[in-house]
């Protein structure tokens, strides 16, 4: 039975690679080939029955939205070649989630290069307060 809990991770994980691959392969759809659609991610439920699949979609909000509605469209097309690639008796039904990680963690690296980067005038105000302080001791 050990084998069993382990085979839904080696399924999303497959999942996860042929989703990534027909995404940037063999799909005709402007709506999702006009974004970049990055797979980040796939859970598998136990009976291998439904499969959420995480993406992240990077552009402006009209391209956002298009691509969603693209990938929630392309869904049910891409579940019998998924199954025939991994070679599985019922090909897991897709929902394709927004992860929205990537786009929060780059928000955070910008807000943190804007902190390590002081601004230029207040650096000249800093020296002449450190002279200050050290004449005083």
């Amino acid at each position: 039975m050990a084998g069993n809990e382990r085979r839904p991770d080696r399924v999303a994980a497959a999942i996860r690679e042929e989703v990534a691959r027909v995404l940037t392969r063999d799909v005709k759809d402007p709506r999702i080939s006009g974004a970049f659609v990055t797979v980040t991610g796939v859970e598998v439920s136990r009976d291998l029955r439904t499969a959420k699949v995480f993406v992240s979609i990077l552009g402006d909000d009209d391209a956002k939205a298009a691509a969603r509605d693209g990938l929630h469209d392309l869904a049910p097309q891409l579940r019998g070649p998924i199954g025939r690639a991994l070679r599985l008796r019922a090909a897991p039904e897709l929902f394709f989630k927004v992860d929205e990680s990537v786009a929060y963690a780059a928000r955070i690296e910008t807000l943190l290069a804007q902190i390590k980067t002081p601004p230029a005038d207040d650096s000249e105000g800093d020296a002449t307060a450190d002279d200050d302080d050290s004449s005083g001791r």
